[in-house]
């Protein structure tokens, strides 16, 4: 709730003080933020992952949710009958301004097809809502620059949904590197395999293998490892007729180079015919930390003719059913202003970089440097550091676009 929404001076003095609200308060920048404050929300998209929001959603006792954006009718009312949404209003794509123009409204989840990605976050920023938006923000770099220059300027949460950094295994993986409990880490791999493989149609129009799927592990290993590559090189090949059809490749692999010395892999494929495949593997001179591929349940069955055990995840879906909660948890925290943004704006920039990199050094099959122009805007430092030190103390929207132009 922010200082002009609250009618006269005693009640926001009220609020300073924490007095006749059934809540705690806290003052944030411009704002007056309520630990238990109902955020009031909108939702976009109701497809595969605006349902799994959807549902967080639904049973978060903090949440309001007052709208749902479609262009589908049929998945709307497939959506408003299964889940009995008698008491949210269901707009079509025509209506969308219809959210933007309610001041109740506090935020909204984007989770619509990445082309619509930036008007939506565009014009929720300019009607002062809060932003959680699937990655990317924009189809361009260009265009995720100036989603994150209007969220400086108003001081708005934009949150770009990284969702593997909020995955409980992941999470405990960098907490443990963090603490030194493997030393020095030297080498880093990942395996991202797709089961069931994405629809041709899906593929047409999602930016490509490296920035639809390869850059959750190169967020991730750079989150991990605290810095970014200063080289990369990756390979690819299209198996499947289809993907090669349309330009793409389905099976990747990337090798990125630290400053430190730091050694990482990604493994990709869109075709696991077994299950969705996802592990991490972090190696340092102290020892290691795991996390492989996660199965419904951890019953084994041991018998005279060996040992079963149920297969792994079968999709996304199931596999990252938890981060999906845990980040937009986060979010309504953020919005609460007892969080502040995990996934910072030079943090989302900067991988998409990286992955156009990587994209550039498996079209010409060379190695890539990457250029000393990106590690002015800090991107060689500490993750961590660099979000305390040198992002969040830009006020100033002049500032935040000469230093968003360097690293372009």
């Amino acid at each position: 709730m922010k200082c002009d929404d609250l009618k006269g001076k005693k009640l926001i003095d009220e609020c300073n003080d924490g007095l006749k609200l059934n809540s705690k308060v806290r003052k944030d920048g411009d704002g007056i933020y309520q630990e238990n404050k109902i955020v009031r929300m909108a939702l976009f998209g109701l497809g595969r992952i605006g349902t799994i929001h959807l549902e967080k959603l639904l049973s978060h006792p903090s949440v309001k949710l007052m709208y749902c954006v479609e262009m589908d009718e049929k998945r709307t009312q497939f959506v408003k009958y299964r889940y009995n949404l008698n008491h949210v209003k269901f707009l079509t794509q025509n209506e969308e301004d219809t959210v933007f123009n309610d001041e109740e409204v506090d935020a909204v989840i984007i989770g619509t097809p990445t082309k619509f990605h930036e008007k939506l976050v565009i014009k929720a920023l300019e009607a002062r809502k809060g932003i959680f938006c699937e990655k990317p923000l924009a189809v361009t770099f260009e265009g995720m620059r100036r989603c994150y220059l209007l969220a400086n300027k108003f001081n708005l949460p934009l949150l770009c949904a990284f969702n593997r950094r909020f995955d409980p295994s992941f999470r405990q993986i960098k907490d443990r590197v963090e603490r030194g409990e493997i030393g020095q880490v030297q080498v880093v791999k990942t395996c991202s395999r797709d089961h069931p493989s994405p629809p041709i149609e899906y593929l047409k129009t999602s930016g490509g293998i490296f920035h639809d799927c390869a850059i959750h592990d190169i967020d991730m290993i750079c989150w991990i490892v605290g810095e970014y590559p200063i080289s990369v090189y990756a390979e690819g090949h299209a198996f499947i007729p289809e993907i090669a059809e349309i330009g793409d490749y389905d099976t990747v692999f990337i090798t990125m180079k630290f400053a430190t010395g730091v050694i990482a892999t990604i493994d990709l494929s869109r075709n696991a015919v077994y299950g969705y495949d996802q592990r991490l593997e972090v190696f340092g001179n102290k020892g290691m930390l795991c996390s492989n591929g996660v199965r419904p349940t951890a019953v084994e069955h041991h018998s005279s003719i060996g040992t079963t055990q149920v297969p792994i995840c079968n999709s996304f879906a199931t596999r990252y059913a938890e981060s999906y909660n845990i980040e937009v948890e986060h979010f309504i925290n953020c919005m609460k202003g007892t969080q502040q943004i995990e996934v910072k704006d030079f943090q989302t920039l900067a991988v998409n970089k990286v992955a156009s990199c990587c994209e550039e050094s498996a079209k010409h099959r060379k190695l890539i440097e990457i250029p000393k122009s990106m590690y002015e805007f800090g991107l060689a430092k500490k993750v961590d550091k660099l979000a305390v030190n040198e992002v969040e103390v830009i006020k100033d929207i002049k500032e935040v676009e000469e230093i968003a132009v360097a690293s372009v």
